[in-house]
């Protein structure tokens, strides 16, 4: 199927795009396209016009170490998120989630401000940068914004982004020491969206002690969500083996599955509790 027909914009700036998506009525961001442009070709999405913003790469593409965050530019492709050999280091979590993002083709184009503005809450990277906590900053005609990662994912494939708006930047505050983080999911092929998908971020003292916990979930809720009950329960315990499938037993509290053709309500729900049990692992070991 063809998409309907639609204006077609390249600007060679931000203040230029920005101006555009405020003028253009039912307009969208064009950036790797490797989700919209799908959606166009199957009329699940008709705008009347596409802001490009490709030409502005230089601007939004960029991994930098900050003094309190790692800073990721919007527009940096998932292949350059999962080779970046400051972010193997400090956040393996987004090496997990980006290199299990479709195929090598699509890691080369899509960018890391696309999947999360897409919210897909079946996708990768938004499920790993919630158990990060980051920030997400954008520009508009009314400046700058910075919106808390809780704040970020409204609901199934809609973001806080406002329609003349352009998210520009990632924050991601360090992990203190002693801290290790991972990124599991659950699906019937490499490269497909999870059936479950779980990030986990944690921090431990003495004896393996859970300081703090941040354990996010996706494919499982109307947007990726976090398992607070689990959080909860981890926090001041010693992580063993007993501990971790106890809080595993609690992380699907405040999930809320669908039932589809790739796995039940009931079948999610007990992923839920595998998946994060192996992720707390996971990231246990990499403290």
């Amino acid at each position: 199927m063809y998409p309907k027909k639609f204006d077609y914009f390249l600007p060679t700036s931000l203040n230029e795009a920005i101006k555009l998506l405020h003028d253009k009525e039912d307009s969208k961001v064009l950036a790797g396209g490797q989700s919209l442009i799908a959606l166009m070709k199957l009329r699940l999405a008709a705008p009347s016009a596409l802001v490009d913003i490709t030409q502005v790469r230089d601007d939004l593409a960029y991994i930098r170490k900050e003094k309190k965050h790692l800073a990721v530019g919007a527009l940096t492709p998932h292949d350059n998120l999962e080779r970046d050999k400051g972010v193997q280091k400090l956040f393996p979590i987004l090496i997990d989630a980006a290199s299990k993002i479709g195929d090598q083709q699509i890691r080369n184009r899509g960018t890391v401000g696309g999947s999360c503005c897409h919210a897909d809450p079946a996708a990768d990277l938004p499920t790993a940068f919630l158990a990060l906590d980051p920030k997400f900053v954008t520009r508009g005609m009314r400046g700058r914004r910075s919106i808390p990662s809780s704040d970020f994912f409204v609901d199934t494939f809609t973001t806080a982004v406002k329609k003349d708006e352009i998210l520009t930047e990632i924050q991601i505050p360090y992990l203190p020491k002693r801290s290790g983080s991972a990124y599991i999911k659950h699906s019937r092929r490499e490269g497909d969206f999870a059936i479950v998908g779980v990030g986990v971020a944690l921090t431990v003292g003495p004896k393996n002690v859970c300081k703090d916990v941040r354990i996010s979930l996706g494919a499982v809720a109307p947007t990726p969500i976090r398992a607070k009950s689990a959080e909860k329960y981890l926090k001041g315990k010693k992580l063993d083996e007993e501990t971790i499938a106890a809080g595993a037993e609690k992380a699907n509290t405040e999930a809320d599955p669908p039932s589809d053709m790739h796995g039940s309500r009931e079948y999610r729900f007990e992923m839920i509790k595998v998946f994060t049990k192996r992720a707390v692992k996971l990231a246990l070991s990499r403290v």
